[in-house]
């Protein structure tokens, strides 16, 4: 059995959406170690006493979607504590046969590295908070942008990870998948970094989807944009592949189950072991739709 335990803040007012974003944040990092189905999950809620029941309810509910209706799984309890700043989160569990599990902490010189979302909903969310409490500071941007990449990053936060994992079952052999994990806290770069963790090797980005904005707001709020260092919230996987194997599965994640992907970069041994670095020549793809 698999398990993962993830609680963090709101970070949009619609409180139907913040659950569906808490229950693909929590359900990520199960399906990062290859965990076809989801068997349930509990969740935790953090509330101020004065919190209108609505808020909760919306919460619930949003998790409920998306455990029932994107998952076909479903909430199993949780836990409610008064708490002066609101948290939101759970554990979720899963079950998977032992040789079949993908660790985040081997690579093989050559690999391909593979992402399946675009990076940047933290800006693109920052913007959103503004936008609401002090517009004024994004008087220079246009107001119809900032909506529609909150719209992009919106939905991609609220697209489970189950349609890899699901791809790769398609294969009887996936020892060609050398390591796998979700894209979160410690943004692209971050987590690559893990994956070199037990190596001798170094991995170049290359290519470099984000949200349209991304990059001007990355600057604007301090961001690590040209680092790729920016936290994410269920973003994507991230997949480090023999590079014989990269293009055929990355066209399958595409065609079998219309899951957007990007060979991003490569592991080599060109740098100081463990180092992540950019491309001068980075090709930047900037994702105006979903």
């Amino acid at each position: 059995m698999a398990k993962n335990i993830d609680i963090f803040t709101p970070i949009i007012d619609e409180p139907d959406t913040m659950g569906e974003i808490t229950a693909a944040n929590v359900t990520n990092d199960v399906f990062a170690l290859n965990v076809p189905e989801i068997s349930g999950m509990l969740v935790f809620l953090g509330l101020k006493k004065n919190m209108p029941m609505y808020v909760a309810e919306g919460i619930l509910k949003g998790i409920k979607n998306f455990m029932e209706n994107k998952l076909n799984s479903k909430v199993l309890g949780g836990h409610t504590i008064y708490s002066e700043w609101p948290l939101i989160g759970g554990e979720a569990s899963g079950f998977v046969e032992k040789d079949k599990i993908i660790k985040k902490n081997y690579v093989e010189e050559g690999d391909k590295i593979i992402l399946t979302k675009p990076i940047g909903n933290q800006a693109i969310m920052a913007a959103y908070r503004l936008q609401k409490n002090n517009s004024d500071l994004l008087e220079s941007y246009s107001t119809t942008e900032i909506e529609s990449s909150v719209d992009i990053a919106v939905k991609l936060m609220t697209i489970p990870l189950q349609d890899i994992v699901k791809t790769i079952h398609t294969y009887k052999d996936i020892s060609f998948i050398h390591s796998m994990t979700d894209v979160s806290g410690f943004g692209l770069a971050g987590h690559l970094r893990e994956m070199l963790q037990n190596s001798r090797l170094s991995a170049i980005i290359e290519k470099i989807p984000s949200i349209r904005l991304t990059s001007d707001l990355a600057y604007e709020f301090g961001y690590k944009y040209d680092e790729c260092e920016m936290p994410e919230t269920a973003g994507g996987m991230l997949l480090s592949v023999d590079h014989k194997y990269a293009e055929e599965f990355s066209q399958r994640l595409e065609k079998e189950f219309r899951v957007k992907n990007w060979i991003v970069g490569t592991i080599d041994n060109k740098s100081k072991p463990k180092y992540v670095r950019v491309s001068k020549n980075a090709e930047h793809i900037e994702i105006i739709k979903i």
